[in-house]
């Protein structure tokens, strides 16, 4: 119990530095259930308080409620959205359990409220797209940012 041994000592100096913690928020959604849009913006809103550039949290929950939204309305199974904060900024994604793979397209003008929401991903988010899981995908954006100074 004494003092570490020279070869002991030696492992901790040549240990490799613990990585930084990426913050995650992470919530099940159930099917249909499109009082959750809100629910997530909420605490997106709240887990992002500290982050990014002036404006980019506004945007992350605006993208997040559209991914929300086209997953609760264009499946018929839960969904999963998971934000994390990193080095290099914030990424959601949101899993749904569906094969069919979004698309974005041109809105029709005479249908105000579909066929805005990749649309609006893809204009706003730094990259976005959909990565096939083993059931369904998980579709994603990415903010690049920072801590808030």
């Amino acid at each position: 119990m004494g003092n570490p041994s020279p070869n002991e000592a030696g492992r901790e100096a040549c240990a490799v530095p613990a990585v930084p913690a990426t913050a995650q928020l992470r919530r099940r959604l159930a099917k249909a259930d499109l009082r959750a849009v809100s629910e997530v913006r909420g605490a997106l809103r709240e887990f992002l308080r500290q982050w990014g550039r002036p404006g980019a949290a506004d945007v992350a929950e605006l993208l997040t409620s559209e991914l929300v939204t086209n997953a609760l309305v264009h499946t018929d199974d839960d969904a999963v959205v998971t934000a994390s904060v990193g080095p290099r900024g914030l990424r959601v994604e949101v899993r749904d359990f569906a094969g069919n793979r979004p698309e974005p397209r041109a809105p029709d003008p005479d249908d105000s409220t579909h066929g805005r929401g990749l649309v609006l991903v893809q204009s706003l988010a730094d990259a976005w797209g959909v990565r096939a899981h083993g059931v369904g995908k998980a579709v994603w954006f990415e903010l690049g940012g920072g801590s808030a100074a």
